[in-house]
């Protein structure tokens, strides 16, 4: 993260256990999403399941329609304070034990299915987090796949 004063070494980096937690604690995501130039950010419920984010949506919403023109999305929390932010592609969920499980993982969350729309899965290229109250000290940048 060029221009914020943050150190070289890896001195108060945080772990991927951070991202971990975080994720599986939150109960709204924010996906940002965009198509023609135009971006677009909504909340979205979802679940960390064995260290994936899924989520679901209307093919036809606002959402959808982006995703399919342009799977390249970038997620994060609520919080300003305790901060994660991934980026990815968007994959589209179609194995029937997945699904299942995504669906039992869901209910248990939100008492609603997840099957109502098209499930959908992050493949996380890059991850970002950072606590407010020693930042930049704590800034922490995984690059996957």
């Amino acid at each position: 993260m060029p221009g914020y004063g943050i150190a070289r070494d890896e001195a108060g980096l945080l772990p991927w256990s951070y991202i971990e937690e975080r994720m599986g604690a939150a109960r709204n995501y924010w996906l940002i999403t965009a198509a023609k130039n135009r971006p677009h950010a909504a909340p979205v419920w979802g679940v960390w399941h064995k260290g994936n984010f899924y989520f679901s949506s209307g093919t036809s919403s606002r959402k959808g329609r982006n995703l399919a023109a342009n799977p390249s999305v970038s997620l994060h929390l609520e919080s300003g304070d305790e901060v994660v932010i991934l980026e990815g592609q968007i994959e589209t969920v179609a194995e029937a034990d997945l699904l299942q499980e995504l669906d039992q993982a869901y209910q248990q969350k939100y008492q609603v299915s997840i099957l109502g729309g098209q499930v959908y899965s992050l493949r996380i290229g890059q991850a970002f987090a950072w606590r407010e109250q020693d930042f930049p000290r704590t800034a922490t940048r995984w690059t996957l796949r």
